[in-house]
């Protein structure tokens, strides 16, 4: 699946350095575990083994694995889940056509992160990173040993490649996160050096490019990395292509000479031999193909499904295992999306309106089970949301915004949708509050029942849809706004039509979902800054442009502590929920996931913050594996 995708009825890395004293700085550079530290000018150089956002890092130089794997979990098997639509590339980074899911899997980077800590990344490619307290510059130490799966070396001129291809032919997003990096050069070829704009988001930028994806720079001399393709592309990372159906499944095996298989960051990790994605239309079909062991592992985001569905036979005889885990990430921004290029929208009154035809209350009730709570933030379940009143510091970052804000941002708590409470899908007392609304913004009831503005065009919305199981939400949804008098269309598309007309903003309303950090910076251009805005292809799938958005994004990429962060982050969630941008949905702080028992994994019921590790650092055990085949319950 898109990772930006709704998984429909689920609920479902940084400005620059402060300077401090002598002893601050010495504390700063204990905290990274330093190799080295350096003068240059009035800055100190450091050299480290990893980055943080704010300078901590939980892991010492030199440390053996991660906390929260298994060092000696053991290698083999077959790891397989399911996606939803189809795919025509294996080409995850460019804008056309529809990406194989996990297709990433085939590149390493600079450096890598873990589950544990959610702004921290230690060295993968590179094995030491260089920088000066502003963070204004980067040199990435690479290791001579690093390899693609050709044998061929990964070189900085490598490095230099990926960034220009990206930047020049990847998706619009990268244009956006590559605005303040000024150059990028081999220094020599295992050293490569990334210079970014003094006053760009320094803290971010650095981490930025640590993450990039290393693509082999003589590969594409003959081949365009514009264009999609189902050729098996070259990387360096633990996997390569297996086999691929196209639009049905795709397979990756793992490479038994990988060269950064024994490296810290990958100990007790990459433990599949395969890894295996299977493509359904739709999600019913989707779970039958799951009961009868098509696949091994599911994560549950249908409410009816789940509640009503988890009792077939090999659960009874604990074939498979049924679990209910915490999740400890903000619980995302899943929601209908208006798009705010269309004039009918320009009018935050009548997106107000049109959110508040979406009877929360009786669709959890009636077809959620009550398995859900309603999201009001961006940052839902986690102390990142915007709460009550604005704070003083707050209001600090607002008030000189105040002219491109809307005046609930000052005058009321942040913004929480209608409640109903009526055990009715339609709620008159809050319909009637929205058709005031609609009122208001010159949209009145005609003859028809229709509303229309001065100039006689009718309210007319689409809401597009890829899901057949999505329909028993969408329909009560629709008739409450036919009640108000919007002349309101439900379209139901295939998932790779869906997919072409968000990326050319061929919408009117769109479901989506976007996993948001705990420690937010410069992805949030992409999702909310105005040079995403026009962008084909972006990340602001709502079109927001708006300069007091842009300067408060500006201000959380230059946080330089987290007690600052976490206030703006604040305050643009204040703002963007007064902007009333989506329809916002549901959410559920926790994985529902079922998965044939022949998986074991390192925790027990408490995952690492950042997620559960299934493809990374669960195992397959073959005992349990042949005792499923034997008892029928698998196909193989």
């Amino acid at each position: 699946m898109r990772q930006t995708r709704s998984s429909q009825t689920g609920a479902r890395r940084m400005t620059s350095a402060a300077r401090g004293t002598l002893a601050a700085l010495m504390v700063l550079i204990a905290g990274l575990g330093a190799t080295a530290a350096t003068s240059e000018g009035d800055q100190t150089i450091i050299k480290a083994h990893g980055v943080s956002t704010f300078g901590e890092l939980k892991y010492e130089e030199g440390f053996d694995h991660f906390d929260y794997v298994n060092p000696d979990a053991p290698k083999g098997g077959e790891f397989s889940t399911w996606a939803f639509g189809n795919f025509d590339s294996l080409s995850p980074y460019i804008l056309k056509g529809n990406a194989a899911a996990l297709s990433t899997v085939f590149f390493d980077t600079l450096m890598t992160g873990g589950l544990d800590e959610p702004d921290a990344m230690y060295g993968l490619v590179a094995h030491t990173v260089e920088y000066p307290e502003s963070r204004e510059w980067v040199i990435f130490h690479m290791r001579p040993e690093a390899e693609f799966s050709d044998g061929t070396q990964v070189t900085a001129e490598d490095v230099v490649f990926s960034y220009e291809a990206l930047r020049d032919k990847g998706q619009p997003s990268y244009r956006v996160l590559f605005r303040d990096f000024k150059s990028v050069e081999a220094l020599d070829k295992h050293r490569v050096k990334f210079t970014f704009n003094p006053d760009g988001a320094l803290r971010e930028l650095l981490l930025s490019a640590a993450g990039l994806p290393i693509f082999s720079k003589a590969y594409y001399e003959t081949r365009d990395f514009g264009e999609s393709t189902l050729e098996p592309p070259l990387g360096s990372g633990a996997y390569m292509l297996e086999e691929v159906d196209a639009g049905n499944s795709v397979t990756y095996k793992r490479r038994d000479d990988y060269w950064a298989k024994d490296l810290n960051v990958n100990v007790g990790q990459n433990n599949f031999d395969r890894i295996k994605v299977e493509y359904f239309a739709d999600y019913t079909t989707a779970f039958e193909a799951f009961k009868g062991g098509a696949y091994a592992y599911r994560e549950e985001f249908q409410s009816l499904i789940w509640a009503t569905a988890y009792n077939f036979p090999a659960i009874k005889q604990g074939h498979v295992k049924v679990e209910t885990l915490p999740d400890g990430r903000p619980a995302g921004t899943q929601g209908w999306w208006f798009n705010l290029r269309r004039e009918k929208f320009s009018d935050p009154r009548v997106r107000k309106a049109i959110s508040m035809a979406f009877n929360f209350q009786w669709s959890n009730e009636s077809l959620f089970y009550g398995l859900y709570e309603r999201t009001d933030s961006f940052w839902e379940n986690s102390d990142l949301q915007a709460e009550g009143m604005p704070s003083e510091a707050e209001l600090a970052l607002l008030e000189p915004l105040r002219d491109d804000l809307p005046e609930e941002v000052f005058t009321e708590p942040a913004f929480t949708p209608a409640k109903s409470k009526s055990g009715d899908v339609a709620d008159r007392r809050v319909l009637r509050r929205a058709s005031r609304l609609l009122d208001a913004a010159g949209w009145t009831v005609g003859d028809r029942g229709i509303r229309t503005n001065e100039a006689g065009e009718p309210l007319s919305v689409e809401i597009l849809n890829d899901s057949a199981s999505f329909e028993r939400i969408i329909n009560p949804y629709v008739e409450n706004l036919k009640r108000l008098g919007v002349d309101v269309r439900y379209v139901r598309v295939d998932s790779a039509q869906l997919q072409e007309r968000e990326k050319k903003f061929d919408f009117d309303i769109t479901t989506r979902r976007y996993a948001m950090s705990m420690t937010p910076g410069i992805e949030l251009r992409g999702m909310f800054g105005s040079d995403a805005a026009t962008a084909q292809g972006s990340n602001n799938i709502a079109g927001v442009s708006n300069p007091a958005v842009d300067s408060l994004i500006k201000t959380i990429e230059n946080a330089e502590s987290r007690e600052d962060l976490n206030v703006a982050v604040s305050a643009l969630d204040r703002v963007l929920r007064a902007m009333h941008i989506w329809v916002p949905q549901w959410y559920k702080p926790s994985h529902n996931i079922a998965y044939f028992d022949m998986f074991e994994r390192p925790y027990d019921d408490t995952p690492p913050m950042m997620g559960l590790g299934e493809i990374s650092i669960w195992w397959y055990n073959p005992q349990k594996h042949q005792a499923l085949i034997d008892a029928g319950a698998l196909r193989r």
